[in-house]
């Protein structure tokens, strides 16, 4: 189970529960894929709704990465996500926020 407070956040890929984090290595990492040169860009476009699935998928692959997993994006084209694309917006979503927030106690801890 992922622990809100130092940012994890649970996703499930292909029936096993994975936990994901975006740590300043899997920050990097991200900002470089991405293209940015900050990580704020990409904060703004989930924020305003504007992301892209290659956004979705960078963020997904950054925060398994930052939680201990030797994969790639490559590896999950075929994967079965529980939720679908909803579930893993969602999840890429609270990854940038709990990297940058404490969570709130009514958010939900999955």
């Amino acid at each position: 189970m992922a622990n809100p407070w130092t940012g994890e956040v649970t996703l499930v890929i292909d029936a096993k529960p994975r936990v994901m984090k975006l740590t300043l290595g899997a920050l990097a990492e991200l900002e470089a894929q991405l293209g940015e040169d900050t990580i704020i860009g990409l904060v703004e476009r989930f924020e305003s709704g504007a992301f892209s699935s290659r956004d979705v998928l960078a963020l997904i692959v950054a925060g398994l990465r930052g939680g201990g997993w030797r994969g790639g994006a490559q590896d999950l084209l075929a994967a079965e996500i529980e939720g679908g694309p909803v579930r893993a917006a969602q999840a890429a979503g609270q990854l940038l926020s709990r990297a940058f927030a404490q969570p709130d106690a009514r958010e939900p801890t999955a």
